[in-house]
C-alpha cells in the first residue's frame, strides 16, 4: 500500500512539474497565431515585392506545395550518347534507356506562363533529338527549344498548350540566408516531389565546369535535391519562383546536404533576352579587378578585406565613362552588398547593356555613390552589325568567285584583314585564308558568322574550319583575347 501511495505521489509531482514548465516556457501570449500559420500564408501576384521572409515557425507548406507541383513538369530528353560524358553535366540525368547509342535523360522544368513557356537547365536538354514534357496531370507534349544560355545553364522551352498553371518569378535579391524554401522536381523519376530546407548561402561559386565563361552565383540550400531535380523549382513560402535547381555537391552521386540553384533574377533576365533579342545581352562594367581578402588588402595597402578592388579601368568601358578609378573598392551595387566576385557576377548577370546602376565604392576610405550606365563587351549599348566578327577575327567578305572555282566550293568567308593577332601567333592564320564553317555549320556571309559568334559567345571556345591559301584544311579554336 505504501508503495502504491508513493507511486501516486511521484506521478502527481511529475505532472505538476510538467505543467509548470509548460506555463513558464511555452504558454506565452506573443506567439498567438502560430497554430493558424496556414491562414497567414500569402501568395502575391507580383515579382517585385521586398517583404521580409516569413517567420520560421510558419512551416505549413501544403498550400504552396499544391500550387507549385502543378507548375513543375517532367522533361524527357531522347539523345545520342556522346563518346565520353561529363558527369558534372550529366549528373541530373535519369537512367539510360539502354541499347545502342540512344539514351534517355530526365529532368524537371518550370512553367512560367499560361501559354506554355518552360524554364529548365541547359544540361537537361543538351543534345536532344526529341524533347517530351509531361505535366503533373500526366498529359504529354513535344517541346520546342526557344533558346539556351550555356553560361548560366538556363534553357527556354515551349509547348503548344494554353491555360497552364504557372509560377510567378520572385526577386532573388530579396532572399535572405535562413529563409525557408521548397525544392520541387522529379528526382529518380519520382514525379511531383517536394522537399523543404533553408537558404544556406547566397552568391556561391562552386566552379561547376572549371569554365571561366560560366556565371556562377548560386543560391545554396539544404533542401534535398537528387538526380532528376535539375531544372526544377526553388520557391519561397509565398509561392514565388526564386531559383532553378541546378547542381549538388556530392561524393556519392546523391544528395549529402548541399544543393545549388540559379537565382531567379538571372534566369528571368536570360529568358527575357532570348525572347526579345534571340540571344543573351551581357552587361560589362569594364574593369579588371581582384577579390579582396587579408593578403590582397595588404598588397594593395587598403583597410577593407571585403569587396572588389579595381586594378584597371578599361578604355571605352562604362566604368571609365562614369568616373570609376583604379584602387576604388566596389562594396555595393544598387544597395546589393558586393563582398566577393560571385556577388558582382550575379548582379551583372541580371543586367543588360543600357541599364543604369548605382555603384558604391570606397575611395580613400570614404564611401561614394557613382551612377554607371552599363555597356557590352565592345563598349557599346547595342551590338553593331559585325562587332563579333571584327573583334574575334577581323574584316571578312564572301568567298570571291576566283577562290570558289580554285577550291571547287560554293561557301566560305575570306579574311581580308586579320585583326586578331593571336590567331596568327597560335595557328599561323593569315589574311587571305578562308573560314569554311563554325562549329561544323557552313558560313557564306558575314551576317551568318556574326549570328553564330553571338550565339556561342559564352562558350570557352568555338571551332573554326579553315582553308588556307595554299589549300590546307584544318580546325582552330577561337577564344576571347
Amino acid at each position: 500500500m505504501k508503495k502504491f501511495l508513493s507511486l501516486i505521489l511521484v506521478s502527481a509531482l511529475g505532472g505538476a512539474l510538467t505543467l509548470s514548465t509548460y506555463l513558464l516556457f511555452f504558454d506565452k501570449p506573443q506567439i498567438d497565431g502560430v497554430e493558424n500559420s496556414n491562414d497567414s500564408l500569402q501568395v502575391f501576384q507580383t515579382s517585385n515585392n521586398d517583404l521580409a521572409a516569413m517567420p520560421a515557425e510558419k512551416t505549413d507548406f501544403t498550400e504552396i506545395s499544391e500550387k507549385t507541383v502543378n507548375a513543375v513538369v517532367h522533361v524527357k530528353n531522347v539523345s545520342i550518347a556522346p563518346s565520353s560524358s561529363n558527369p558534372l553535366y550529366e549528373f541530373f540525368y535519369g537512367q539510360s534507356s539502354g541499347g545502342g547509342q540512344k539514351i534517355v535523360g530526365t529532368g524537371s522544368g518550370v512553367i512560367i506562363s499560361p501559354d506554355g513557356y518552360i524554364i529548365t537547365n541547359n544540361h537537361v536538354i543538351k543534345g536532344a533529338k526529341k524533347l517530351e514534357i509531361t505535366l503533373n496531370n500526366k498529359e504529354s507534349y513535344k517541346a520546342e527549344v526557344i533558346g539556351v544560355d550555356e553560361s548560366t545553364d538556363i534553357a527556354l522551352l515551349k509547348i503548344n498548350k494554353n491555360d497552364l498553371p504557372c509560377l510567378q518569378i520572385g526577386d532573388s535579391d530579396n532572399l535572405r540566408v535562413g529563409e525557408w524554401v521548397l525544392a520541387v522536381g522529379n528526382p529518380f523519376n519520382l514525379t511531383s516531389t517536394v522537399t523543404a530546407g533553408i537558404v544556406s548561402a547566397k552568391a556561391r561559386d562552386i566552379n561547376l565546369s572549371n569554365n571561366l565563361n560560366k556565371i556562377e552565383s548560386f543560391i545554396q540550400t539544404d533542401a534535398v535535391v537528387n538526380p532528376g531535380n535539375s531544372g526544377g523549382a526553388l520557391v519561397n513560402v509565398r509561392g514565388e519562383l526564386i531559383g532553378i535547381n541546378t547542381a549538388i555537391s556530392s561524393q556519392t552521386g546523391s544528395y549529402i546536404g548541399y544543393s545549388f540553384a540559379v537565382p531567379s533574377n538571372i534566369a528571368k533576365k536570360v529568358v527575357e533576352d532570348i525572347l526579345e533579342f534571340g540571344n543573351v545581352q551581357r552587361a560589362y562594367l569594364g574593369i579588371n579587378y581582384e577579390e579582396l581578402n587579408s593578403k590582397i588588402s595588404k598588397d594593395f595597402g587598403v583597410a577593407s578585406t571585403e569587396g572588389i578592388i579595381i586594378t584597371r579601368v578599361i578604355d571605352n568601358g562604362s566604368a571609365k565613362e562614369a568616373g570609376l578609378f583604379s584602387n576604388d573598392i566596389i562594396v555595393k551595387m544598387d544597395q546589393v552588398k558586393i563582398s566577393k566576385f560571385s556577388d558582382l557576377q550575379g548582379f551583372l548577370g541580371s543586367k543588360r547593356p543600357g541599364d543604369i546602376v548605382t555603384v558604391s565604392v570606397l575611395r580613400n576610405d570614404e564611401e561614394k555613390e557613382i551612377t554607371v550606365k552599363l555597356k557590352n563587351q565592345f563598349g557599346k549599348f547595342k551590338y553593331g552589325k559585325s562587332d563579333f566578327s571584327k573583334y574575334f577575327i577581323g574584316d571578312l567578305q564572301p568567298i570571291p568567285k576566283k577562290d570558289a572555282n580554285r577550291f571547287d566550293i560554293d561557301y566560305g568567308l575570306k579574311i581580308t584583314n586579320l585583326t586578331n593577332k593571336s590567331l596568327y601567333e597560335t595557328y599561323g592564320l593569315k589574311s587571305g585564308d578562308i573560314i569554311l564553317a563554325i562549329e561544323d555549320q557552313k558560313v557564306s556571309s558575314v551576317e551568318e558568322l556574326e549570328r553564330f559568334l553571338k550565339k556561342y559567345q559564352n562558350k570557352s571556345y568555338v571551332e573554326l574550319h579553315i582553308l588556307t591559301q595554299d589549300g590546307k584544311v584544318g580546325y582552330i579554336r577561337l577564344r576571347e583575347y
